[in-house]
Order: structure tokens, then sequence, then C-alpha cells
């Protein structure tokens, strides 16, 4: 088996709002699954529409203190073991370490398994956690029982100035935290990990300062669109064309996370990434574009 997948990202709560959040059934119902029960020391469950596999609880808790949390949960067959560690780093500032078992990259890429979903699940719960955390809206959450892939943003900046971080490559690749390449005009590519990587997506439909759309092969096409109203900037996204019998969750997922630091690369005054670390099994880091 593969090294576990590692992820630390910086929360702006103390840690025992942030364990609070971890632990409160009612909290998790609005951050992280349509349903769920914790009563701890014994129980740690949840499950729905927006968990993997969420017909029926499926995870064990393992163990459970001030700092930690730790619990099996069954995925494909095979118990995973996902761990939340909790720093203190100020007042009001925590580190948040995911450590996940049982995900690899390959596995990702090829959808042979649900475990495949494991890193993007946790990159929108988590900053669906951070906007919880923050008082913000939440972004849309992965409806793992639906092919519907649709949702919207509302971001406290201009259309021109959203438009510019959605299409200028420098921008992009700074708030998705990954390199991306774009040229920006119907045919230009759309490279994740710069141009030098090998695939580019293709740009196929694009309006100026209002949408644009991404077709990326098997997982369908992504399109994004624009909406100006007070200062406001309402952005609408949407993933289609793919085959509706195996919907691309991770992909999508993944997509509508990265979609949370674009929001805070504008709302946040001296903006900073709340994601410190990722190492990903079976995941280079890809070189600058």
């Amino acid at each position: 088996m593969s090294e576990p997948m590692k992820v630390q990202v910086r929360l702006a709560a103390p840690v025992g709002r942030v364990r609070q959040a971890l632990t409160d059934p009612a909290e998790l119902r609005l951050w992280l699954a349509e349903h769920a029960e914790v009563e701890l020391p014994q129980r740690y469950e949840f499950w729905g529409r927006y968990t993997p596999e969420g017909d029926a609880p499926h995870q064990r808790l393992l163990h459970a203190d001030d700092d930690t949390l730790r619990f099996g949960w069954l995925l494909d067959g095979v118990e995973t073991t996902t761990e939340f560690q909790l720093t203190a780093e100020g007042t009001d500032s925590t580190v948040l370490t995911l450590i996940q078992s049982h995900f690899d990259f390959a596995e990702a890429m090829s959808g042979s398994t649900i475990r495949g979903v494991l890193q993007t699940f946790w990159a929108l719960s988590i900053a669906n956690l951070a906007a919880h955390l923050e008082g913000k809206p939440l972004l849309p959450r992965t409806d793992f029982t639906s092919a519907d892939m649709r949702g919207e943003l509302v971001i406290a900046a201009p259309a021109d100035k959203v438009w510019e971080s959605l299409t200028d490559s420098e921008q992009a690749s700074a708030w998705f935290g990954y390199p991306i390449g774009i040229e920006p005009w119907v045919g230009g590519r759309y490279a994740m990990g710069g141009f030098e990587t090998g695939y580019a997506a293709k740009v196929v439909d694009l309006e100026p300062g209002r949408r644009m759309s991404v077709d990326w092969g098997p997982t369908g096409v992504t399109s994004w669109e624009l909406a100006e109203s007070g200062g406001r900037t309402t952005l609408t996204f949407v993933q289609s064309g793919f085959d509706e019998a195996n919907p691309p969750y991770g992909a999508w997922s993944g997509s509508v996370a990265g979609l949370s630091e674009l929001r805070r690369f504008h709302e946040v005054p001296n903006w900073q990434p709340i994601w410190i670390s990722e190492e990903i099994p079976g995941l280079e880091p890809a070189p600058a574009s």
C-alpha cells in the first residue's frame, strides 16, 4: 500500500472551536454530511448523499482526545483510516492535519474505486469547514447520488476582476494552488500542471468578461458564467457532457474546492491560501508553467 495522503490547512479559529466543528453532529450536518451522529468516545458516524457510499454510516471510531480524532471508514470493501490532528498556532489560528490511508492518485485517475475521490472529497469538505468557521456561505457539496453538477458562488468583487483571475495563468495558478496554463480564446489550451506537462484541455466557448467553457474529454465540459450586481459577482459553474452512468465526482469536487480559494483571493486582505502542504501518493509536484 502507498504512503497515506497528508494535508495541512490553517483555520481561522482556536483549537477548541475547530474541535467543536469536527465533533458536534449539528455542525457536521452543515459542512460535511447530510447525516451525522457523534457520541464520543464510542461513536463517530456520517452518511447521506454528500458522502461516498453514503447509503449508511460506515465509520468506526478508533481514538478521540482534545487534539486528535481517528476513525476507520469502510470504502469499496476496504477499511481506510482517517485522522484529524489539531495544533494551536495562535489565539485564533489552528493547523489541521488530515491523514488519509488507502488513497492512490492512479486509482483516482482510473476511477477504479470510490476511494479515488478521497483527496477531492476532503479538499471540498475542509474548504467548507474553513468557510463555516469564517462565517462565509458554503460551497455546493458533491451529491454522490446525482448526475446534476451545477452550483453558484457569490464573490465580493467586480466581474472584470473575477474574470481576470479565472483566465490569467498566474492568478489562476495562485488561487488554485497548482500551476495552470491558460490561453483565453476559443481553441486555446487549458493545461493543469502548466503547458509543459503534455495533456491540455481545450477552450471551446468564450465570451470575454462573461463566460468560458473548457472541454476535459471523458470528464466533460466545465463552464463558468459571471453576472455582476452591486459590485458583487455571481459565478455559476456547470459540468456537462460526461457519462451520466459514471459521473466525475472526484474532478467536480476538486474544481469546486478550488473556487473557495478564488473567493478568498478576492475577499481576504493580504490573502494567503488556507492550504499549507499536501502530500498525495502517486502525484509528483508539477513543474512551474
